[in-house]
């Protein structure tokens, strides 16, 4: 498959001393940020975007960024296995890879490019069938330093377990999967309310959250995401009795469906893949 895929200049938001967000400026599911760590023994990056093209201009970036430095790029750190954050890993082989043992586990599986594009049909081209991601290296099974600068913190929610990464130096912890500001989640295999805990979690860890998607904010974003997730749970498995909100004006609200549906298959005793998942791949 083939095809011009657009890729724009990533915003940097400087967050502390040697401590950046690249953010898409793109609002929606299939462009996620990355954190950048300039450490004294190298870069630690927090997740690779949706795509290998989104990757290199990424890489681009930091590399103009840091260049004077010369710094090798020493850790990658995934917040979830999801594609929209580890697309883009297969650009940044020769760092170690650190996420949690659920992550591992899923990057450790062959892709499936289809599903991909029929997911995200505006970045399809970026999947083609010999399309690969980076397997995790070093597994993070309980909260630990990852480097001298970044401390790893797992906890569930988006998935069975994610990992976010928190800088104490900057106050700033960045939340990854487990947090979209401005974005919809996609929960297929979500646990709703673990993650209500994480997010609370999240905001005791640091004053500054960087989701994600979406632009660093603080615990009135994490606060909003939270009524998303409680409304999914409230309207029964019916998406049409999902209750107003910040949500209104949210991108990606295709996944509500698949949302609501997690949250009543879950209360109903079973851990089970939405229905409104496959539909959504064409399955």
């Amino acid at each position: 498959m083939t095809g011009d895929i657009p890729v724009r200049e990533p915003n940097l938001v400087e967050l502390g001393q040697g401590v950046y967000a690249l953010v898409d400026p793109v609002r929606g599911f299939g462009h996620t940020n990355v954190g950048l760590v300039i450490e004294p023994d190298g870069l630690t990056i927090i997740d690779t975007t949706a795509t290998p093209a989104q990757a290199a201009r990424t890489a681009s970036r930091i590399g103009e960024l840091t260049a004077e430095l010369a710094l090798p790029l020493k850790r990658v750190v995934m917040t979830s296995s999801r594609v929209v954050f580890s697309g883009g890993s297969g650009q940044f082989w020769s760092a170690a890879f650190y996420g949690s043992d659920v992550t591992s586990d899923h990057l450790d599986r062959p892709p499936n490019p289809e599903a991909f594009r029929r997911l995200l049909p505006e970045l399809a081209a970026a999947y083609p069938d010999d399309f690969q991601t980076r397997p995790i290296t070093h597994t993070v099974s309980e909260a630990a330093w990852i480097s001298g600068a970044t401390y790893g913190v797992p906890l569930p929610g988006e998935s069975a377990m994610n990992l976010a990464v928190v800088v104490p130096s900057a106050n700033v912890v960045f939340a990854g999967a487990l947090a979209c500001f401005g974005v919809t989640p996609l929960g297929y295999d979500a646990y709703p309310e673990p993650w209500l805990d994480s997010l609370g979690r999240l905001t005791a860890l640091a004053s500054t959250i960087v989701p994600g998607h979406g632009m660093p904010g603080g615990r009135a974003d994490i606060d909003d995401l939270a009524g998303y997730l409680r409304a999914t749970g409230q309207a029964n498995g019916d998406p049409s009795r999902l209750g107003p909100g910040p949500w209104d004006s949210w991108s990606d609200r295709r996944f509500d469906s698949v949302n609501v549906e997690r949250a009543e298959t879950l209360a109903g005793g079973l851990d089970e893949i939405p229905q409104a998942m496959f539909e959504l791949l064409g399955l």
